[in-house]
């Protein structure tokens, strides 16, 4: 097949009527900052940080279809002399600014060229230099500069007058795009002045010896510790896979709506988020019934367990501080994303407003996913199977040395799979020889891998069946009464509901299986129980980030594994809006401050779900892929099974009699 024929890509034009949900072109971007900039608010250091869609109040019918919804634009702009965070609502098609708002004593996220010009600026410093000659270092070009956020190191971060700092790490190459992160230069932290650009400090812990052998992954760079190259060859029993649709994919794409099978919804994107998804429905048996109004990765933050001077301060806030969708990787066919595929392009901005085009930045395609379900009739020998599918909505983003994979999975039977998938090059640090790292493990000689761990949150916003949800949560325990329990064997399920905001914060139990039911109390299935999807946990971890530590207030949904709000549209991240150099606790603590009921009402579920890394010599140069995720299933959302109906594939292959009809107890004797 020709790439034409196996990729396909969203493209918005100006002759294409934008739904309301639909992201921002890059046209409406430039709308917007030309807007901004050309009115009384507008200053020479006024910076743009995120332009991206002003989503429109939620409708009671939980869509926009047939409805006429002016275009509005939401921007967040820093400006550096006034050292002020300001958002603005610019309506597109009135070409005005709807309103105007300073955010005082906050600090934004990067802006774009804060990722690219932090290096030029530090390898340029005399004091920077002159560690580096102390550990024997004097060519400079080589030095691999990574701009750490600051977070929130103590008090003298944080005030009025303080600029918006980084902390960045040095690395050194060997050669020019040789593996950088091999070679940590331990000890050496810089404090930089992201408002002007300049070096503000240089730490020297004391010089720690360079790493003896390189750790590539690059063919051409790959050699052990002699020299010889760490491979001779590539594996040459690997024989080619192609996945192919002859008659095509089973989906449909109408600008950014996705139809498949009986799923409907629509993919958005935006610079701090990345993907998002709205208006998730299935049709059973010709009615089309809401199931999630919004999905998205709400926040996610990286606590290291390392004391060490260079490392005890890494706890990153990877979408609230940088931005998914600014890291949003050009994915390419055939490498990233296998079969026949549709691409969608994601547009974000420069700190001048201008848009910015990431080429593929979500893949979707179908994948086979073994068996939905079967049946032998041992006795006549009939058969009966159904192959699993799942249509994938993916992206893959690079954070300074981490890759992060956030893909969502819809398959036939009703259920949704959230999966991440964690790889690229671990962070690391030098060691002397001989020494054994306390608070990590050796992956290299000289070499260590921090222990470390990464929190994700998912906003789910529900709608199962309805805008009035309930949540319950649902433990299996042994049964209470004694009489009826003779054989010590019965169980129960027991359903507790999450009836207010300061119940809300929920944590797993793996002594009773415990999982949270999302029901409509005002619909019912054939059996008469309300209408539910239950949310299953997968890969708990527990959290090791301690009470006293700076990042503990600052990444407080990490602490519980589940939270349960009322839906209210200012209340979108799990940690706050702007959690940059920011002490205190903000987002989920103070959405359930207010107890609001949570009893048959529009709720919003807030998943944390975490991957816990103590690092192996087997992640090293680079990680395989580590995977953590959770599922949506139905439960009593339907009548029966919702993939009976899954025609068998190919026909007449996987059904039927067999061996001339006999049973499988006479095949056995048979054979």
């Amino acid at each position: 097949m020709t790439l034409d024929s196996t990729t396909r890509r969203a493209e918005a034009t100006e002759d294409t009527t934008s739904y309301p949900l639909d992201p921002l072109s890059g046209e409406e971007i430039q709308a917007a900052a030309a807007i901004v900039m050309a009115s009384e608010y507008a200053s020479p250091t006024l910076k743009f940080v995120m332009i991206q869609l002003a989503e429109p109040a939620k409708t009671a019918e939980l869509t926009f279809s047939g409805l006429d919804v002016p275009r509005c634009a939401f921007a967040t702009m820093y400006d550096a002399a006034a050292k002020l965070i300001y958002e603005a609502v610019v309506d597109l098609g009135a070409s005005m600014i709807e309103s105007w708002k300073a955010i005082p004593g906050r600090f934004p996220s990067y802006l774009v060229e804060h990722m690219t010009g932090v290096e030029e600026k530090v390898r340029e410093d005399p004091r920077w230099q002159e560690a580096m000659r102390k550990r024997g270092i004097t060519d400079f070009s080589l030095a691999m500069i990574d701009p750490w956020p600051a977070g929130y190191y103590g008090q003298g971060d944080h005030y009025d007058n303080s600029p918006l700092i980084c902390r960045p790490l040095t690395f050194m190459r060997a050669a020019p795009s040789e593996h950088g992160y091999a070679r940590p230069v331990e000890g050496l932290i810089v404090t930089f002045d992201l408002d002007n650009m300049v070096v503000v400090d240089i730490e020297d812990h004391g010089v720690v010896p360079m790493p003896p052998t390189a750790g590539n992954y690059d063919p051409k760079f790959m050699f052990d510790a002699n020299n010889r190259p760490a491979f001779t060859e590539f594996r040459s029993d690997v024989k080619p896979i192609e996945i192919t649709q002859p008659e095509g994919p089973s989906f449909t794409v109408d600008g950014w709506q996705v139809t498949w099978q009986k799923w409907s919804l629509r993919i958005g994107f935006n610079p701090r988020e990345g993907i998002t998804l709205h208006e998730v429905t299935y049709t059973d048996r010709g009615e089309t019934r809401p199931i999630m109004y919004r999905g998205s990765l709400s926040e996610m933050v990286v606590p290291y367990g390392d004391t060490s001077p260079t490392h005890w301060n890494k706890n990153v806030f990877d979408m609230g501080e940088v931005g998914m969708g600014f890291s949003a990787n050009p994915l390419t066919l055939g490498c990233d994303c296998l079969g026949e595929i549709h691409y969608f392009d994601g547009t974000v901005n420069d700190s001048d407003g201008n848009p910015v085009t990431i080429p593929n930045a979500i893949c979707m395609h179908e994948e086979d996913f073994g068996i939905s379900w079967k049946h032998t009739d041992f006795r006549t020998g009939e058969v009966e199977v159904r192959r699993s599918r799942r249509l994938v909505v993916s992206m893959i983003c690079t954070v300074g040395n981490y890759e992060y994979g956030f893909f969502w999975y819809f398959y036939n039977d009703a259920s949704i799979e959230v999966e991440v998938k964690l790889s690229g090059v671990l962070t690391t640090g030098s060691i002397a020889e001989g020494e054994v790292p306390r608070w990590g493990k050796l992956v290299a000689p000289g070499v260590y891998g921090p222990n470390h761990q990464h929190f994700f949150n998912f906003r789910l916003d529900m709608s199962v069946d309805g805008p009035g949800n309930s949540v319950y949560e649902v433990d299996s325990i042994p049964e209470p009464d004694p009489a009826l329990n003779p054989h010590h064997n019965a169980w129960i399920t027991q359903d507790t509901l999450v009836a207010s905001e300061a119940e809300g914060a929920r944590d797993w139990d793996w002594k009773t299986g415990r999982y949270w039911k999302i029901t409509n109390p005002s619909k019912t299935n054939e059996l008469g129980s309300p209408t539910a999807y239950k949310l299953v946990p997968k890969d708990i971890v527990p959290v090791m980030v301690q009470e006293g530590s700076y990042i503990y207030d600052r990444a407080r949904f990490i602490q519980h594994n589940l939270w349960v709000t009322k839906y209210d549209e200012a209340e979108k991240f799990a940690a706050g809006d702007y959690m940059y150099q920011s002490a205190d606790a903000q987002g989920l603590p103070d959405f359930v401050a207010d107890d609001a009921p949570l009893e048959d009402t529009d709720v919003v579920l807030w998943y944390t779900l975490g991957a816990h890394h103590v690092v192996r010599p087997e992640d090293w140069p680079v990680m395989p892929c580590a995977y953590t995720g959770f599922h949506l299933k139905p439960i009593g959302f339907f009548d029966g099974n919702p993939a009976l109906d899954i025609p068998p594939t190919p026909p007449k292959a996987c059904h039927g009699a067999h061996h001339a009809g006999l049973p499988v107890a006479e095949r056995a004797l048979e054979s």
